[in-house]
């Protein structure tokens, strides 16, 4: 019996005219997310970074030469605010992992780029992420992995497929 188990058993006993048997599922999903998120973070810590910094530079890395973005093209890619997304910019430009650059393609706007130190910082965390991943990846057995990758897959269908 686990945690959920319990919490389950408490409201069947306080009540019961209520199935609650959907909180088990959604209760475990969100300690495992947060233990994950807490696993996750301790390899960014290490880079000197957190989710949101690294989400930046992962987003800046991943598209490519010259890895620079429109704000509004990482503001899509990241969906946060506008606001959220200034304040981030300002604090790796502090940081010295990224820089504002005029856009070549339009003169009244600027880009965000990768600076060298910003480069090599987002390909050392990247690996070290995609290792940790693999690492919480591989407590499943590897018959269950795809099975919840499968059914994960499905669920989130159900949210984001529809209009």
């Amino acid at each position: 019996m686990d945690k959920v188990d319990r919490i389950i058993a408490q409201w069947n006993a306080e009540r019961p005219d209520l199935d609650v048997s959907p909180m088990a599922l959604f209760g475990r999903l969100k300690r495992l997310t947060d233990h994950l998120s807490r696993e996750m973070e301790q390899t960014f810590l290490r880079h000197g970074l957190n989710q949101p910094s690294f989400d930046m530079l992962a987003a800046l890395r991943r598209s490519g030469p010259p890895y620079a973005l429109s704000p509004t093209d990482l503001l899509a890619s990241m969906m946060v605010t506008s606001g959220t997304m200034t304040n981030r910019i300002d604090r790796l430009v502090l940081a010295g992992l990224v820089e504002r650059r005029p856009n070549p393609e339009d003169g009244r706007s600027a880009l965000v780029a990768l600076t060298e130190e910003g480069f090599a910082r987002a390909e050392a965390v990247v690996a070290d992420h995609v290792a940790t991943q693999a690492r919480l990846y591989a407590l499943l057995p590897p018959e269950q992995q795809g099975q919840l990758e499968q059914i994960v897959r499905g669920y989130l269908a159900c949210f984001e497929d529809r209009p």
